[in-house]
């Protein structure tokens, strides 16, 4: 088990290598730089003095120094004042050095938002708990029942209530998270008015009805029915296999050839499932937090995409990455645990 482990997280950290060279070089590309660039002075900006900025703060050095300089590895150099040619930070509101320095990922330095006007790690670390908090109660809201929705329609394979979960399942599933959100608000602004104008506010208010308990319902609700659609097929499969019969020929009950027998079986597929449902949920924040303004993780990100904000989105960049290869690393420990055949192979 400990080099399978090992071997997954060597696999990881190339793989983040990878994806953030992409990223990075996706997000650096020459529109971006004039982009920022605008940002930070005029729109009427001469062309020479955009050339200038980029010049200075050192968005004109090579890619792969500028790659280095971000993980870390390669030292940073501070920006040159064409007027004194004394060096000064890159950008004051974050107190950066006036000299060379190593100042990365490595060392734990994001880098500074142009947007927000902090430090990356100011801005990105407490909307990502923000999001993680929404995150467990999506989780603790949509795991319990979408395995019970998927263990009842299983253990009757056919019967009206497999039909009719199945159903609701499968209209769930296909209901995307922005008409689901749209609909949610109809129902509880216009029909029941439980909102009272806390929509056009929910930015300033903190936690409310509107921008939490509305966005938990409208991501869980699109993850029931797609969790509970696998467990219920893995359900049917289980409960057709030898042994489930063997235990019922011995005169054990119903109930307790499924809590006993079948359902750690059944539960093999779902949790890999399940453990998938996290990148998606990082996806789907950033649906969900814009609509309903809840200042997470995908509220930043779009906020960061918006205003060509470049530290902030390699910072929610590598988050995402990071997020996506741990839970598939948790998903094959966990399957691994699970199914014997699995750790004997």
């Amino acid at each position: 088990m400990l080099a399978f482990i090992f071997r997954r997280l060597s696999t990881m950290l190339l793989t983040m290598l990878c994806l953030t060279l992409i990223v990075f070089y996706m997000i650096n590309l020459e529109p971006n730089l004039k982009k920022l660039a605008i940002s930070q002075l005029d729109m009427r900006t001469p062309a020479e003095q955009l050339e200038s900025w980029l010049e200075k703060n050192g968005y004109r050095q090579n890619f792969f120094v500028r790659y280095g300089q971000w993980l870390g590895v390669v030292q940073k150099q501070p920006a040159i004042d064409p007027a004194t040619g004394n060096a000064v930070p890159r950008f004051r509101y974050c107190n950066e050095p006036t000299e060379p320095h190593y100042g990365g990922i490595l060392q734990g330095d994001f880098g500074c938002s142009t947007k927000f006007k902090v430090p990356v790690a100011q801005k990105l670390f407490p909307a990502l708990g923000s999001t993680g908090i929404l995150m467990f109660w999506v989780m603790a809201t949509m795991v319990p029942i979408s395995l019970l929705i998927g263990i009842l329609a299983g253990m009757r394979e056919g019967s009206r209530t497999d039909r009719t979960l199945s159903v609701a399942s499968i209209t769930t599933t296909a209901t995307p998270e922005y008409v689901s959100g749209v609909i949610f608000s109809v129902i509880f602004a216009s029909w029941l008015g439980w909102l009272n104008g806390s929509a056009a506010s929910a930015t300033n208010q903190g936690i409310t009805f509107y921008n939490f308990t509305l966005p938990v319902m409208t991501m869980a609700i699109y993850g029931i029915g797609y969790i509970a659609r696998m467990t219920r097929a893995s359900m049917v499969e289980v409960m057709t296999q030898q042994y489930i019969r063997t235990a019922r020929l011995k005169g054990l009950s119903f109930g307790s050839v499924v809590v006993k027998h079948a359902l750690r079986n059944a539960l093999i597929a779902p949790f890999t499932v399940i453990m998938l449902q996290f990148p998606w949920l990082l996806t789907g924040v950033v649906i969900v937090e814009t609509m309903f303004r809840y200042q997470g993780f995908g509220f930043t990100l779009v906020e960061a995409a918006g205003n060509n904000d470049i530290d902030l989105l390699l910072g929610c960049s590598l988050v995402s990455v990071f997020v996506v290869l741990f839970t598939q690393l948790i998903s094959d420990i966990g399957y691994a645990y699970l199914n014997p055949r699995i750790r004997v192979q």
